[in-house]
């Protein structure tokens, strides 16, 4: 046993002293005498981890000399220490004995080692010393006298202990970890493998020291993780999920491993490596991929719904389409629809087969606009064609099924999904989705998203089918319904417009009608149904047939428009008007019946007297412009809309100047979702500036001017400029109520035809005269009026007090009378009888001879009566 001198020099701490040579030079070595090589602990040293303690025990069995590790480990400084017994010190007092024994031992030469429980002295408040648990090796010697001394080598056992535990625990977690775990040192080499990480590069995890990077990963990415590691090693920076690509040995698959690094350092804070975990999320990229797949797919739908049927426009929504797909979901796209269907035809032949003609109605690229070839020559959009029967696409016709097309060679199509575009399970067209090369190629996903999205757009491309044709034939049902050709009337110049609303909105209920009644008057209407659609359409055809035949009983405007008002409540019950008058007087629990409201101005111009009468139910007043003056709207009282009745209407008469205008209009002239009634109103009396210019001139002027082309509601406007007959189109004579009135009133007819130029018109107006003034005296009362009107044709009316109106019956052979209204309605182009304010009028009228018109022979017409 070599003989440690007890004061050859002072305990130092072996961690300093490393830290010290480390600061200078890092590692130095040199020789010694004797040949001994000295060299100072590298990082890591275990003393940086042990706490160990050295002192000297005096022949006395005092302490001579304590260490600075001794100071750390016991708390005790060296100047309180050094004279002390550390029997009677650090030995609790049940084990000084055995310590003094022991103590006497070693002062007599013998060596011991073992463990000793200690106890530090009291503070100087009073408070008990710790206890604690120490590793004790004491070693005989002797001083310069030759007296016997001993030095002792303290080891704190918690420390041990608790290095034991680390040192299992670490063992534990870098052999059994499920992750691939490396213990990297400074040159970037792998000190330590784990099992999992060999199992999956292969070997023994001793196979794998002095391995660096660039022998598991590709270059380019062994240079990049080189450079991190370095980055970790310099700063002390941890990284986490760093994501590795790379390969394991026998398999061409690519591996995902998500990398965490972190600097190790000794228990001095010397960096000594990298600790790297790994990872492999391979799988979890590929579900990630397959997760962001989905939800890529789910927005690609959601915005379809959202972006596809916003129109009702077949063109329109089939660019909606690949306005959503393009480039989100293929470079290229196109949309073909059957010609037949895009005609009207239900069922266009070739259907069943596939090769029907298809026009093609939209197209997309995402790559500079390249064609899109699909198999064939490039089809232009609007262009009708048709695939070949045995070609994938007329497959995909036929049989209602995706279709998948591999790209030519030499083009730039990688491939191509041909979707039939089924609705309510009618094929309406084909859609093909293509992708350029270097897409990625579809899938069984991407067919299944393709097939979904072709079927969102077919529903909506066969609903704006559908309404397309439902709103034609409403157009055409209503078209049919208006005036045909220009409309003509007696005193006035009639000019009219008809807009219908835009392909994106039903028809509506607007309609105007000018209507000839007796004695040169005319009625003008205008109105609106409320609603949309076929049966608005219908409900106004019925008004304005129900609006011809109230005008044909020549009843006043107010009157027509209470009639017309019970007709319109009645047109959405099953019993009709009756039963809707009966359902009124109940109460209305559950009214299941529809209702039809409407609108409507009637308006009465007699040409004779140029006065005009105006009925309102609840439209927008008329405008009338006088020469000279400022347009301005009557004052028409605005009454109750058509349907809704209880309510009386009210009339006024107006005087119209000769070459006045008067409008007649529907709100869908001057009301918008842009414009405001109020607004367009005042629009719209500003743009009848010029009364005086033709009125097809100002017709096309006021829609030029105003907002017309919002395509909202339908339009009609109706614009008549005042004519009366001159003063000598007009013969006006008042009989007195005797029997030589009818001599009288042949005579003032026959000179003021002779003076017309109408001596053909003569005799039958002389006999038809004859037999009206007759039946005046005979069944009238009062005085009797004549009154003979030229215009288009001619007209006699003959005015009495009486309120019978006369009953046209046939005689039998063996009466003497009762022919006379049958001759005039032989004789006459037509004849009726009207109330007026003060009695009845009875009248016939005359075709004016042209040349062409034969007229009737009185003696023929006397002799067809028996």
């Amino acid at each position: 046993m070599s003989e440690i001198p007890a004061k050859a020099t002072e305990s130092e701490d072996p961690s300093d002293g490393a830290k010290e040579e480390s600061t200078e030079s890092g590692t130095e070595s040199g020789a010694a005498p004797g040949g001994a090589m000295w060299q100072t602990s590298p990082p890591g040293s275990m003393y940086d981890y042990i706490k160990v303690a050295s002192f000297s025990i005096s022949a006395g069995g005092l302490v001579d000399q304590w260490s600075l590790r001794a100071e750390q480990l016991f708390g005790v400084p060296a100047a309180r220490a050094v004279g002390l017994d550390p029997i009677e010190a650090f030995i609790d007092p049940d084990l000084r004995e055995r310590g003094q024994r022991k103590m006497a031992e070693v002062l007599d030469g013998r060596e011991w080692t073992g463990v000793v429980p200690f106890r530090l002295p009291d503070t100087a408040d009073g408070e008990r010393g710790e206890e604690g648990l120490a590793e004790v090796y004491v070693m005989p010697t002797r001083t310069t006298e030759g007296e016997k001394a001993a030095v002792c080598i303290v080891v704190d056992v918690r420390t041990l202990r608790r290095i034991e535990t680390d040192l299992a625990a670490s063992q534990a977690i870098f052999g059994q970890s499920p992750f691939g775990f490396l213990l990297i040192d400074t040159e970037l080499r792998v000190r330590r493998a784990n099992e999992r990480f060999a199992s999956v590069f292969g070997g023994t995890p001793d196979d794998h020291r002095g391995k660096e990077v660039h022998d598991y990963l590709p270059r380019a990415e062994a240079d990049r993780v080189s450079a991190t590691l370095r980055r970790v090693l310099e700063s002390g920076n941890s990284i986490t999920d760093m994501h590795v690509t790379g390969f394991v040995p026998g398999s061409d698959e690519r591996r995902h491993w998500s990398v965490n690094l972190y600097r190790v350092n000794s228990g001095s804070g010397r960096p000594i490596g990298i600790a790297w975990l790994g990872t492999d999320i391979t799988a979890r990229r590929a579900a990630a991929r397959e997760a962001a797949a989905a939800r890529r797919n789910l927005a690609l739908l959601n915005e379809a719904g959202a972006r596809i049927g916003n129109s009702l426009d077949l063109e329109t929504t089939a660019r909606e389409l690949l306005d959503v797909v393009v480039p989100g979901f293929c470079d290229l796209a196109t949309v073909d629809l059957y010609q037949g269907l895009l005609a009207g035809d239900e069922a266009p032949p070739g259907m069943s087969d596939g090769s029907a003609e298809l026009r093609r109605v939209a197209f997309a690229s995402a790559v500079s606009d390249a064609p899109f070839t699909g198999g064939g020559a490039p089809v232009a959009v609007g262009a009708v064609h048709h695939y070949p029967f045995n070609s994938p696409c007329a497959d995909a016709l036929r049989t209602a099924r995706p279709q998948h097309v591999a790209g030519e060679e030499g083009g730039i199509v990688q491939s191509t999904l041909a979707v039939p575009m089924v609705a309510h399970d009618t094929v309406v067209g084909l859609a093909q989705f293509a992708r350029t090369k270097g897409s990625e190629p579809f899938g069984d996903r991407d067919r299944d998203v393709a097939v979904e999205l072709a079927a969102r757009a077919a529903v909506c491309i066969d609903n704006a089918r559908l309404y397309r044709r439902e709103h034609e034939r409403a157009l055409i049902l209503q078209r049919s319904l208006l005036p045909p050709g220009d409309p003509e009337a007696s005193g006035l110049d009639i000019a009219c417009r008809y807009l219908p609303g835009n392909a994106a909105t039903e028809v509506g209920g607007d309609w105007f009608d000018v209507i000839e009644l007796p004695g040169h008057r005319t009625a003008l209407v205008v109105g609106d149904v409320m609603g949309r659609g076929l049966r608005a359409a219908v409900a106004m055809g019925e008004l304005r047939t129900a609006v011809r035949t109230l005008a044909l009983l020549d009843l006043e405007p107010a009157e027509v428009l209470s009639a017309l008002d019970e007709i319109a409540r009645g047109l959405g019950t099953p019993g009709g008007v009756q039963q809707a008058t009966r359902t009124a007087r109940q109460p209305r629990d559950a009214d299941l019946s529809e209702v039809y409201l409407a609108t409507c101005v009637y308006a009465v111009y007699d040409s004779v007297t140029r006065r005009c009468t105006f009925a309102n139910a609840g439209h927008l007043p008329p405008v009338l412009v006088e020469p000279g003056e400022d347009a301005l709207m009557l004052d028409v009282p605005p009454g109750m809309p058509l349907g809704v009745g209880g309510e009386p209407f009210e009339e006024v008469e107006v005087e119209l100047p000769e070459g006045a205008l008067l409008a007649l209009y529907t709100d869908g002239l001057v009301e918008s979702r842009d414009h405001p009634l109020d607004e367009g109103l005042q629009a719209f009396v500003g743009a009848l500036t010029d009364p005086a210019r033709p009125l097809e001139d100002v017709c096309d002027h006021i829609l030029n001017t105003l907002d017309t082309h919002h395509g909202e509601d339908d339009i009609a406007l109706l614009m008549a400029r005042v004519q009366g007959l001159p003063a000598d189109s007009v013969g006006d004579w008042a009989l007195p109520r005797e029997p030589r009135s009818v001599g009288r009133a042949r005579e003032h007819a026959r000179r003021q035809l002779a003076d017309w130029g109408l001596e053909p018109l003569i005799d039958t107006t002389e006999l038809l005269v004859s037999e009206l003034v007759t039946n005046a005296l005979r069944y009238g009362e009062g005085e009797i009026r004549l009154r003979l009107l030229l215009d288009r044709t001619l007209v006699c009316e003959v005015w009495d007090a009486g309120l019978v109106q006369p009953r046209r019956r046939r005689a039998r052979d063996t009466d003497e009378g009762g022919r006379g209204l049958q001759l005039v309605g032989l004789l006459s182009a037509a004849w009726g009888s009207r109330r007026t304010p003060r009695g009845k009028t009875v009248w016939f009228e005359l075709p004016l001879p042209d040349g062409e018109t034969g007229l009737v022979d009185p003696a023929e017409a006397l002799l067809s009566l028996f």
